[in-house]
C-alpha cells in the first residue's frame, strides 16, 4: 500500500517523521537506536535491561492513568510467541536494529514506541532523554542479536469489505487466541483485561444507533482492520493481514454470530 493510500493518521505520522529525520541530519535530535541508547550503555546497563523488561510488561510505560495496555499486550518478546495467542503486533525479537518499523511508516524505534504510546496507550511520545525509553531500548536490544535486521511487512487493509464466513468452531479458536486477552470470554465478558474494556455483546447492541444501515459484520471488519484510526475502535490496535488472515477474520465473525 502506498503512503498516499495509507490511513490519514499514518500519513500525518510519516510526514512528521520526515521532518524529524531532516532535523536529525542537522544534529538537532538523535535517530534510530541512538535515540534510546545515549548515556545508557556501560555500567548499569544490566539494571536498565531489568527496568526495561518491567516497563515492557507494565501499563506504567504510559503516563496515562486510563491506560491498561502494556507492550506485551500486543507483542511477544521472543521469536516464538505464546502458543495459542494471536498478537496484533510482530514479535519484538531483533526489533532494535530492524530496518524500519510499522511497515516503514516509522523510521526509528523511538518513533515506533511513541506511536503505540500515543494511539493505543493514551500517553505521550517519548523524549530523547526519557529514561523509560532508554531502559526499554536496553531490554529490546537484549532481544536483538542480529544487526541489522530486515524490515517486516505491514499490510493495512485500505478498503473495508465483506469477508467470506468460515467455520464458527475455527472462529472460536481465533477469538480465544486474539480477542480473549482483552475482551474476556464471549459472550459473558468474564476475565476482561479491565472493566473499562467493553463486553462485545454490549457493543453490538449499540451498532444500529452508531452505525445505522451498516451491516454489523462490516463494522467488526472496520474495528479489527483499522483499530482506532477512523474513530470506531476506541484504543484498539489494528490487526494487519500478516497478524490475522481474512480467513481467520471470517471465521471469527461467524463465531460472533454475524
Amino acid at each position: 500500500m502506498s503512503a498516499a493510500h495509507a490511513p490519514r493518521r499514518f500519513r500525518a505520522t510519516a510526514r512528521a517523521n520526515a521532518a524529524a529525520t531532516a532535523a536529525a541530519a542537522l544534529g538537532v535530535i538523535a535517530t534510530g537506536a541512538v535515540a534510546f541508547t545515549a548515556g545508557c550503555r556501560g555500567p548499569g546497563a544490566s539494571d536498565a535491561v531489568a527496568y526495561g523488561e518491567g516497563l515492557f510488561n507494565s501499563p506504567s510505560m504510559s503516563t496515562s492513568l486510563f491506560n491498561h495496555f502494556s507492550c506485551a499486550t500486543c507483542h511477544a518478546a521472543t521469536s516464538d510467541p505464546t502458543p495459542g495467542r494471536i498478537y496484533a503486533g510482530y514479535p519484538l525479537a531483533n526489533v532494535a536494529f530492524r530496518d524500519g518499523l510499522w511497515g516503514g511508516y516509522e523510521p526509528t524505534l523511538r518513533d515506533a514506541a511513541s506511536f503505540c504510546l500515543v494511539f493505543f496507550m493514551r500517553g505521550e511520545p517519548l523524549a530523547s532523554d526519557d529514561l523509560r525509553g532508554r531502559a526499554l531500548y536496553e531490554y529490546l536490544a537484549s532481544l536483538s542479536p542480529d544487526d541489522p535486521s530486515p524490515a517486516l511487512p505491514l499490510t493495512v487493509v485500505e478498503t473495508v469489505e465483506e469477508v467470506d464466513r468460515g467455520d464458527p468452531a475455527r472462529g472460536r479458536a481465533v477469538y480465544d487466541a486474539a480477542c480473549h486477552n482483552c475482551h474476556g470470554t464471549y459472550p459473558g465478558g468474564h476475565h476482561r483485561l479491565d472493566r473499562s474494556i467493553p463486553r462485545l455483546v454490549d457493543q453490538f447492541e449499540t451498532y444500529p444507533e452508531h452505525f445505522p444501515g451498516i451491516d454489523p459484520a462490516l463494522v467488526i471488519v472496520e474495528k479489527v482492520r483499522h483499530g482506532q484510526f477512523f474513530g470506531v475502535g476506541g484504543v484498539m490496535p489494528l490487526y494487519s493481514r500478516e497478524a490475522l488472515s481474512d480467513e481467520d477474520l471470517g471465521a471469527l465473525i461467524a463465531y460472533l454470530g454475524f
